[in-house]
């Protein structure tokens, strides 16, 4: 038999129906049964009856919006420094950043939490603070790296006619600089937002279980082995990631049409 090209998606073929198609059809499963198997909508009912739920919802939205702008007020500049073969002359200030994402986020995490306690700052006591210092010391590295590969692709030649054309920097910034980079910003935005929003061991360490996000609630039933609810509350997780992808994608392309009808 002739060996083609396609066979070698098999492997794959088989790993998403295993590892994603399969767990999705069982968390929708159990998302609209109850726990004698039958069909039902008491999961949705007792979501939105619940304000609680709702709350731990849009405090997690609060959380992975402003993680993700705190990550990308910082992470920018430190892209366009590393980018820039002036200041970074090798990839050693690169490495220093991707070290951390070598080491078990846990770990990290729990480090973190000592060094906090250590200088002062009580994860108990502010931990609003520390679990906001907590998710952008853990996400950063994906907001650097996504933006510092774009910039590395940049088209120097158009900075410098802009340049050349009279262009204040702050205008070079947000008509050349800025458009170019945008698809760095969507990714590493994406990057950041939807694990996010899912995070829960981050706020558990770090606030002393006093900061609930989404992905705690989805923990606890399931711990508490609600499997139902906590399914059902999974699969909005899937639902919001979904809707955010379609978003970002679309942006992405928005975007693109935008930068080939710049010049």
């Amino acid at each position: 038999m002739k060996f083609k090209r396609k066979y070698l998606s098999i492997p794959y073929v088989l790993f998403l129906i295993c590892f994603i198609v399969i767990p999705i059809c069982f968390i929708v499963y159990y998302a609209f049964t109850n726990k004698g198997g039958a069909f039902t909508f008491d999961n949705l009912i007792k979501f939105l009856s619940d304000s609680t739920n709702v709350n731990v919802l849009l405090i997690s939205f609060v959380y992975a919006i402003l993680n993700t702008i705190l990550c990308l007020i910082i992470g920018y500049p430190l892209a366009m420094i590393l980018a820039n073969k002036k200041y970074n002359k090798s990839s050693v200030l690169v490495m220093l950043f991707v070290t951390p994402m070598w080491i078990n986020f846990i770990i990290r995490t729990s480090a973190t939490r000592d060094l906090l306690n250590w200088i002062g700052i009580s994860t108990g006591e502010f931990s609003n603070i520390t679990t906001m210092i907590g998710l952008v010391y853990n996400y950063l590295p994906f907001v650097i790296l996504p933006l510092y590969t774009t910039m590395l692709k940049m088209d120097k030649s158009q900075i410098e006619a802009s340049n050349d054309l009279g262009a204040r920097p702050i205008q070079t910034f947000f008509k050349v600089i800025l458009p170019m980079t945008m698809p760095g910003i969507v990714s590493a935005a994406t990057m950041v937002f939807m694990p996010t929003l899912s995070s829960y061991v981050i706020s558990d360490i770090l606030s002393e279980y006093n900061v609930v996000l989404f992905g705690s609630y989805i923990d606890l039933y399931f711990n508490q082995a609600d499997w139902n609810f906590g399914s059902f509350m999974a699969l909005i997780m899937l639902l919001l990631i979904g809707i955010s992808v379609v978003i970002t994608r679309k942006f992405s392309k928005d975007d693109e049409g935008g930068r080939r009808s710049l010049w």
